[in-house]
């Protein structure tokens, strides 16, 4: 009898462990798989970063006497019009009021400025393109400012589902035309519910850039 449970014993000790050793070689390939998935995916990700860097860098060699600034989350910029009077630029709990317009990189329009305007956004409170979020807040009242947005800070691999395709590299060219505290705002809707936003009149000292860019 005592002989029974052991072997018994024995028996379900021996099963399980052969059930652990199958379950773990089961789960290598998978792991196998995944590792050489991402390898893929990194390089696939680092050509196609490399690409739309060098149709940027392209649309900058044909534009030698516009200044570009290289901004530091990897877009570049330059001025069309420049306020250089104020210091002030929009920040969270602001609300910014700006037209604008998107261009492919050989400067054909997909969608016109009166097509998007009027643009009022809730600085940091929005869904709105990464690279309008971010360079928003670099601008001054009346500027109007050159992005070249690589496809990261634009609409990404999925596109708009409209007009913007996937993976694509965007110009957007933005004039900020005011902004103020949202607070300031909220108070003058509630007075003037069916107004547009007041811009005060302001003598700014501004200065325009002769050059444009061409494509």
């Amino acid at each position: 009898m005592k002989n029974s449970k052991l072997i018994a014993i024995a028996f379900f000790l021996l099963v399980l462990v052969s059930s652990c050793k199958q379950h773990q070689e089961a789960r290598r390939p998978i792991s196998q798989t995944s590792g050489t998935f991402m390898k893929k995916s990194i390089a696939r990700n680092k050509k196609l970063i490399a690409g739309e860097e060098g149709q940027i860098d392209a649309v900058i060699r044909r534009n030698p006497k516009v200044k570009f600034i290289a901004s530091t989350k990897g877009y570049w910029y330059s001025y069309s019009l420049k306020n250089e009077k104020d210091t002030l630029t929009p920040k969270k709990g602001d609300v910014a009021f700006f037209d604008y317009e998107i261009k492919d990189l050989k400067g054909n329009i997909i969608y016109s400025e009166i097509e998007l305007r009027p643009q009022v956004y809730y600085i940091d409170k929005q869904n709105i393109m990464m690279g309008l979020r971010d360079g928003i807040k670099l601008m001054h009242k009346k500027e109007k400012v050159n992005f070249l947005f690589n496809s990261h800070m634009g609409y990404g691999y999925h596109g708009d589902n409209k007009k913007i395709g996937a993976n694509q590299p965007l110009l957007c060219i933005v004039t900020l035309r005011d902004f103020m505290p949202e607070a300031a705002y909220k108070k003058q809707n509630a007075v003037q519910p069916a107004a547009a936003p007041v811009v005060k009149p302001e003598v700014a000292t501004e200065t325009k850039s002769k050059d444009t860019i061409t494509q």
